[in-house]
């Protein structure tokens, strides 16, 4: 189960979350970064996929690098968490919706949904600016789901 006690001497309590995705390789490697940078103070965050690409796509990496993130994060299967207990489960694309709809470990699951920039073609200029306005979206959206998730895992009987 995932730690739900009340902070030591005043302290803010560090959360997991897992963003769950198909390849591991762009959208929940971004959100773990992002979450890493700007949000870890309340969240430590992590990243997988349900049949993981084997590589982080450099447009991901390139786009965080953008915005000053320097994310040394590599493709990951979901199963490598099997044992870790997250407080938040977030799924990142339609298609690990699809192949995870429940996860059977600890964590309260959440889906939101981001296109999948690497599926874009074109030059290089238009496949790039697809990868920024994920990224974009990915950095509006998560922290405003963490805030709401992080206010409910410490008031539990607060309803949402």
């Amino acid at each position: 189960m995932a730690n739900n006690q009340p902070p030591i001497n005043g302290t803010v309590q560090q959360r997991k979350v897992l963003f769950l995705c198909t390849g591991n390789s762009c959208r929940s490697q971004m959100a773990e970064a992002i979450v890493n940078t700007y949000n870890s103070d309340r969240w430590q965050a992590f990243s997988a996929g349900t049949k993981p690409a084997g590589y982080v796509h450099p447009k991901a990496l390139y786009v965080l690098e953008e915005i000053s993130i320097h994310h040394q994060g590599w493709s990951k299967d979901a199963s490598q968490y099997d044992a870790l207990d997250f407080d938040l489960v977030v799924t990142v694309c339609d298609s690990a919706a699809e192949d995870c709809p429940i996860w059977l470990k600890s964590g309260r699951q959440v889906h939101l949904s981001f296109i999948d920039p690497a599926k874009f073609q074109g030059d290089d200029d238009i496949v790039l600016e697809k990868f920024r306005e994920v990224r974009d979206e990915i950095r509006g959206k998560i922290p405003q789901l963490l805030e709401q998730e992080y206010s409910t895992l410490e008031n539990p009987t607060r309803l949402v």
